[in-house]
Parts: C-alpha cells; structure tokens; sequence
C-alpha cells in the first residue's frame, strides 16, 4: 500500500517559505516557539486554505461542527 504524504509535504514546504527561511533562531527554544505561533496562531486561525475553499481550519471547523449538530 502506497501512501500519500503530499499534504505533509506541502505544509512543511509553506512553513519553510513562510517562517523558517526569513527567521534566524538563536536557539532551539526560540524555533520551537515560532513554529509553534506559527502554526496555532497564524495557520489555523487566519491563513486561508484553497482546500477548504479559502477558509482558514478554524473556521471550516466552526461551520463543519453547526453543521453537524443542526443535522
């Protein structure tokens, strides 16, 4: 069994380009803390996602649990 790890490959490629590759981290501590803003402050919450039809997670999450319980 063949397995896709395409939408890994495409994160870690955007956090690349978008934080690690525009930052100099004097320690460890201080990566793992813009990593870690990074991805629950800007990429869950504001970054829009074309696979979620341009809706950052948090907000397809909203919409995907009103759904939900409305159902």
């Amino acid at each position: 069994m063949a397995l896709d790890n395409a939408v890994a490959e495409s994160f870690f490629k955007t956090l690349k380009t978008e934080l690690v590759y525009h930052c100099r981290f004097t320690t460890r501590q201080e990566a793992r803390l813009a990593v870690f803003e990074y991805v629950e402050i800007f990429y869950n919450r504001e970054r829009r996602h074309s696979a979620l039809g341009y809706l950052s997670p948090c907000q397809y999450e909203k919409i995907y649990l009103s759904n939900k319980v409305a159902a």
